[in-house]
């Protein structure tokens, strides 16, 4: 086989190009390895940093699930939640109203019937005694809501973690009550000054 001059040229010429670069492809595929190797223990520690995170708020929202949840719980013996605080002051709150007017409507109907009777001016007595104590009923029913309201501070002090931009502002709540505190043949009339009920006592 007769080999020319060129191929024998061309040959020079590869094998001095292979040399030329075998050292630069060498470099570029150790920095590609290195490289790789990098961005793989970067990739590990970001995964590990997501499930942390993912740990963290997995355990937040259960903190705030069992928090909510305790606010709005069955009342339960030695445990004290803003639902039962709620639940009591309304209880309170009602039996005081019912006290308050049973007392009220007795007096009134004593003064429609003009009576005069001495153990009917010791029931009045009676019955105005019933409505300052039954009027105390604002000192427990204070202290409950009181504690209902740190429940719903400590709730909403969770979620502004997670929220730290205020809600938009709710708009107007009308509440609709059917129980009057005056009898409707009664609410035309004027009030009772404390010099009358003083007469009313002395009568």
């Amino acid at each position: 086989m007769v080999v020319t001059l060129d191929e024998l040229v061309l040959d020079a010429m590869r094998a001095a190009v292979r040399e030329e670069t075998q050292a630069g492809f060498s470099n570029l595929h150790r920095f590609i390895d290195r490289r790789i190797a990098e961005l793989s223990a970067e990739l590990h520690a970001s995964v590990e940093l997501v499930d942390l995170n993912e740990a963290r708020l997995s355990q937040e929202l259960t903190q705030m699930h069992e928090q909510i949840a305790g606010l709005v719980a069955a009342p339960a013996l030695a445990n004290r939640n803003s639902g039962v605080e709620l639940e009591a002051v309304v209880v309170a709150t009602e039996a005081a109203a019912n006290t308050i007017l049973e007392a009220a409507e007795a007096i009134q109907e004593w003064i429609h019937d003009g009576g005069r009777d001495p153990d009917a001016i010791q029931a009045l007595a009676t019955r105005v005694n019933a409505i300052f104590e039954a009027c105390s009923f604002q000192d427990v029913t204070g202290q409950r809501v009181r504690r209902a309201i740190q429940h719903l501070q400590q709730v909403e002090a969770m979620l502004e973690r997670f929220m730290p931009h205020p809600p938009s502002p709710a708009g107007k709540l009308r509440v609709a009550t059917e129980r009057h505190t005056v009898r409707p043949d009664a609410q035309g009339q004027p009030d009772m000054g404390q010099c009358e009920i003083d007469a009313l006592l002395r009568a």
